[in-house]
This record gives C-alpha cells, sequence and structure tokens, in this order.
C-alpha cells in the first residue's frame, strides 16, 4: 500500500507540474488534466462536507464530477470582470517567502519591496493584465453552460457583488441552510 501511495504522489506531480505550466501561459487546464486532478483529491471524501473553488469549469468537467460524487449545491460569485482584473494585476509577491500585497488594499511599506527582507517584489506572470484578460474570457466562456447545467439541475445559487465583506454574509446564511452543523465560531469569517 505504501508503494501504491508514492506512485499516485509522484502522478500527481507531474499532472502538476503540467497543470502549471498551462497556467504560466495564461490558458486554462484542459478537462482531461484538471479532472484526474480533482477527481484523485476527492476519493475518500465521501464522508465529509467539502467546497470547491473554481472547479467544475466545464460541462465535461462537471459531469465527470458528478458521476463520482454527489453534489448538493453550486455557489456563483457574480464579480464583474474588471473588478477581478484589479485585484489580479494589483498582486505583487515575495517569491522567496510568498508573502502576498495587493497594491489596493494590502500594499508594502515601499512600493515593490517586501516588508520583511526588503528585497523586491514581483508579479507572476499569470497576474500580469494581458494574462488575466485572456484567462478571464476563456472563463467566460467555459463557465456560463456550466452555471446553466446546475441551474437546470436546481442547485446553483448565485451571488452578486465586488466585496467579501458585503457578499459572505449572504453566502453564510445560505450555508447555514445546507449545513446546520457548520459552528459560528469556525465558519464565521472567509478565509
Amino acid at each position: 500500500m505504501k508503494w501504491w501511495k508514492e506512485v499516485n504522489r509522484q502522478r500527481i506531480l507531474e499532472v502538476g507540474i503540467l497543470a502549471k505550466s498551462y497556467i504560466d501561459q495564461g490558458r486554462l487546464i484542459p478537462d482531461d488534466i484538471m479532472t484526474q486532478l480533482m477527481l484523485t483529491e476527492l476519493k475518500g471524501l465521501d464522508q465529509y462536507n467539502w467546497l470547491l473553488d473554481g472547479f467544475p469549469r466545464t460541462v465535461a468537467q462537471a459531469e465527470a464530477l458528478d458521476k463520482e460524487c454527489h453534489v448538493d449545491t453550486v455557489i456563483d460569485l457574480d464579480v464583474p470582470f474588471e473588478t477581478i482584473k484589479c485585484r489580479l494585476t494589483a498582486r505583487w509577491i515575495h517569491p522567496a517567502s510568498g508573502r502576498v500585497y495587493n497594491l489596493e488594499f494590502s500594499p508594502p511599506k515601499v512600493q515593490g519591496i517586501d516588508d520583511i527582507t526588503g528585497e523586491p517584489l514581483v508579479q507572476r506572470d499569470d497576474d500580469k493584465p494581458e494574462t488575466v484578460s485572456r484567462r478571464l474570457q476563456a472563463y467566460d466562456a467555459q463557465t456560463k453552460p456550466v452555471l446553466e447545467y446546475y441551474r437546470e439541475k436546481g442547485l446553483l445559487k448565485s451571488f452578486s457583488g465586488t466585496e467579501t465583506n458585503k457578499i459572505w454574509p449572504h453566502i453564510y446564511a445560505f450555508l447555514q441552510t445546507k449545513l446546520p452543523d457548520v459552528s459560528q465560531k469556525n465558519a464565521a469569517t472567509p478565509r
């Protein structure tokens, strides 16, 4: 069994590296690669409640997920693309530590410099404006059919807005109707 876990871990690593190559080019990960990654991770979680973020993004992914797992609810966060683009393109990181700054709401003390080390910050390739625009266009084209797929199944609930602190209370109240045993202490604030 230990041998199998190592083989599986190596396979996931290889698929992850392949997925990263698509992300670095500003492209969405192909369905077969994304589905393989996600379904591998979901195996064995059937006794737990879980939440997926950004998957499924295509109808093919949704159909593959439905074959393997029971989906209770799908939440659509309807945020204008311009808001998303502004947030992503304002994101800069300190590569060595992974610290993330946002020029709009969590800027470094000195522009372009990490607060702790004084080293330069960088913008990831997938946060550059042209890459973000390309990814958002692809996302829009592929995701609208997924929303319709789940709307037809009666599983879709949409929340619109531009600020987490205004959308979250509505999402939390909705989730309380789906998962009444979620404790207030553990779920009252977004992470």
